[in-house]
């Protein structure tokens, strides 16, 4: 009798539990999911085939970058997974320690212990083979402080009042700045992508949204009147507009990036056979440059269905912010697809010739430690507004 007893009480227990755990599962987006898992997995074998010769030639694992990308790819979804689970909305009592740490880890990156790699003094080398790149958590902190300041409107005030917004801004533009004096030109002009979204998602009225519109346009003249962009920078922007003026130089990037995509015609040259790909003409192809490998491997038909994936996470990502159970919610999300979505515009579009180089990632396809954890963290908070996305009883 005791221990039929204590069985039922088990089986009663246990049950609740188990439902629980499958109700999660079912409440997660899994389109949304599964789009980001096949990013990743069509990613990792892009790396592949961008890395796997050069390695091979150097005596080195040819497989050195693919396996460090696996990992990063297993940390990263464990990332996800953990924050998809915590309450978005007690995010709220974190923001100021999560602000503080990602103006902190871009103030390290200025002093002895940064390191500069491609130009850019935008890495803190922690041994080991490992690096940190501050600027990429820095999104993260921004999407979150951004939604705690305008997702609270005033009592009796539709949108934000012209206090919040200049706070915003504020304190916005410190880790901005910092992430410009490194300089990573790429990651501060998605910093202005994610602000100008949230503001205008918040409810900001429309005669600071034209102001800050002509504002960012006075900005963008003055850097280039006043000689505020590296050498390389303004090479970059010059390359952009004729690329044959310079092929060797500035200009190589791009035309080589072209001639790899083009290269590919409507299937591609197959997977790990593209001629452009082995032979490395195009630089840094496992990372800014990925989609040239899509391009020359997988074709207009590959490279279409990249874009397609993406444009599911995005969807889904907008789904989620129309349907979050507060404005913080709402927020939140729309800065993590703003975030998103510019990224993948600027490296599609400077991989075709739409857009000038930047040295911005794919999200979810190219390789990276830090870049890959980041989005990791921001597809984890879609899903933490989309689990909680009825508000309380």
């Amino acid at each position: 009798m005791t221990g039929s007893k204590a069985g039922t009480v088990e089986g009663y227990a246990t049950r609740p539990r188990w439902r629980g755990r499958v109700a999660a599962l079912r409440g997660l987006d899994w389109p949304l999911c599964l789009s980001v898992l096949a990013l990743s997995v069509i990613g990792a074998l892009l790396v592949r085939s961008a890395t796997f010769h050069s390695l091979l030639e150097q005596g080195q694992d040819p497989n050195g970058f693919v396996k460090r990308h696996a990992l990063n790819m297993l940390i990263g979804f464990a990332l996800g997974a953990v924050v998809s689970l915590l309450d978005y909305r007690l995010l709220r009592a974190y923001v100021p320690i999560l602000y503080g740490l990602a103006c902190a880890g871009l103030v390290a990156v200025l002093t002895p212990l940064g390191a500069t790699i491609n130009g850019s003094h935008s890495w803190i080398v922690i041994g080991g083979g490992f690096q940190m790149q501050p600027s990429e958590f820095a999104k993260v902190g921004l999407v979150v402080l951004l939604a705690m300041i305008l997702g609270e409107p005033r009592d009796g005030e539709i949108g934000p009042g012209t206090r919040d917004i200049l706070f915003a801004l504020v304190l916005a533009g410190v880790p901005a700045a910092l992430i410009l004096m490194q300089p990573d030109l790429g990651t501060t002009l998605v910093f202005i992508a994610v602000v100008f979204g949230m503001l205008v998602i918040s409810g900001t009225r429309k005669r600071w949204i034209f102001g800050l519109v002509g504002g960012a346009a006075f900005a963008i003249f003055s850097v280039w009147f006043f000689g505020l962009l590296e050498d390389y920078q303004i090479d970059r922007f010059t390359a952009f507009l004729d690329p044959d003026a310079d092929p060797r130089g500035a200009g190589y990037n791009a035309r080589q990036s072209r001639i790899a995509v083009g290269s590919g015609g409507l299937d591609g040259q197959g997977l790990f056979q593209g001629e452009q790909t082995s032979g490395n003409f195009v630089p840094e192809q496992q990372t800014d440059f990925i989609f040239t490998v899509a391009g020359e491997e997988l074709g207009f038909i590959g490279a279409a269905a990249i874009v397609l994936l993406i444009g599911v996470v995005l969807w889904r990502g907008l789904r989620i912010a129309t349907q979050a159970a507060d404005l913080f919610g709402t927020l939140v999300a729309t800065g993590v697809v703003c975030w998103f979505g510019y990224q993948a515009f600027q490296n599609i579009g400077m991989t075709v010739g739409l857009m000038p180089i930047t040295g911005l990632p794919l999200p979810f396809v190219s390789y990276g430690g830090s870049a890959t954890f980041a989005n990791m963290i921001g597809f984890g908070l879609l899903q933490a507004v989309h689990l909680r996305r009825r508000p309380f009883d």
